[in-house]
């Protein structure tokens, strides 16, 4: 940041790279966080990749990885991305270990992409914390971590300074995450748009496992979905949503469980609070308006909510997020 500047320096996001990480990982985290956003008028983060040494071989030698900071680097991390790679069984680095370690001991927020969560159990940050990780790795991670809360089944976990997503894909889900907790809804709205991506797919939805395929293909519940996300303001119930998708609540709560991994109830108040958390960065004060335009009814409702999904107050969730750049990218 030049000096003299009025911002502060972004925050700093450090991508640590060991040998045979996968790179599909490391693209995410390149999209999510290093590319450079002049539409919204300021850089959301500062990001930069390191490794331990000047040449990584990256998964099944598809190419060698140059010209990236080394390890210290990582010391003035604000958020520190931890490396991945499918061997699992292999020891990492006792440097890369370290500089983990030491990232956390000064307060640093740690993030594991797929098999990183083995990284960061090896380096006994996880022990009595929950995690997330691949399903296929699941046996092979409770036996050598029993101290870990593993929730297999889930995209990803955040455990407040400690975050971890399970598989390739759900790194963008947990990258997303990310943006929406540090910068608000809208602004993550904007960076998955760019990628192509759903803006929110809540760490609590099942991951994608194999399973057979039905006889007859279930019928899409996004003309449902959207139907519904128009009448969010409106008393909907489940029973509502069930007439007009012409299928009986029992069936209705089955389909939303195998495509969604939630229930109906999850989902509509998922999507009610999120409409409650735009109305809120787009500046309205009024909770009584904000609670009756998303369908919360009441502002007390409406607070009990917001704290359940954030942590935070609306007074507070306004403070941090309203009249962030790119407010009116949504509207």
């Amino acid at each position: 940041m030049p000096q003299g500047s009025s911002h502060p320096r972004p925050h700093r996001v450090v991508l640590v790279v060991d040998e045979n990480s996968n790179p599909f990982e490391m693209g995410c985290a390149t999209e999510i966080f290093g590319l450079r956003r002049p539409e919204l008028g300021r850089d959301l983060y500062d990001f930069r990749l390191c490794a331990a040494d000047a040449a990584t071989r990256m998964r099944d030698g598809f190419f060698t990885l140059t010209g990236v900071a080394g390890l210290e680097a990582a010391e003035d991390a604000d958020t520190l991305i931890v490396p991945n790679r499918p061997d699992t069984d292999t020891p990492r680095s006792p440097r890369v270990l370290d500089a983990i370690r030491r990232a956390h001991a000064r307060g640093a927020r740690l993030i594991g992409f797929c098999s990183g969560a083995f990284t960061l159990a090896e380096a006994g940050l996880l022990d009595g914390r929950r995690a997330a990780c691949h399903w296929m790795w699941a046996p092979s991670f409770r036996a050598r971590f029993p101290r870990v809360r593993l929730e297999p089944d889930v995209p990803f976990v955040d455990d407040g300074d400690i975050l971890t997503a399970s598989g390739s894909a759900s790194a963008l889900d947990l990258g997303l995450h990310v943006v929406r907790r540090d910068h608000g809804a809208e602004i993550a709205n904007h960076v998955s748009r760019r990628l192509v991506f759903a803006a929110h797919r809540d760490g609590g939805q099942r991951q994608f496992v194999e399973r057979p395929v039905p006889d007859v293909p279930d019928a899409s519940l996004a003309p449902l979905l959207a139907w519904a996300q128009e009448r969010l303001d409106d008393p909907l119930t489940v029973a509502d949503l069930a007439a007009h998708a012409r299928v009986s609540p029992a069936t209705l709560h089955r389909r939303f469980r195998a495509q969604l991994g939630t229930t109906p109830l999850a989902w509509l108040t998922a999507e009610r609070v999120t409409l409650a958390r735009r109305l809120i960065e787009r500046g309205e004060e009024r909770l009584d308006v904000v609670a009756a335009r998303s369908g919360l009814g009441t502002a007390a409702n409406l607070r009990a909510r917001l704290r359940r999904e954030t942590g935070l107050s609306p007074s507070a969730y306004r403070r941090r997020f309203a009249g962030a750049p790119g407010e009116a990218l949504m509207a």
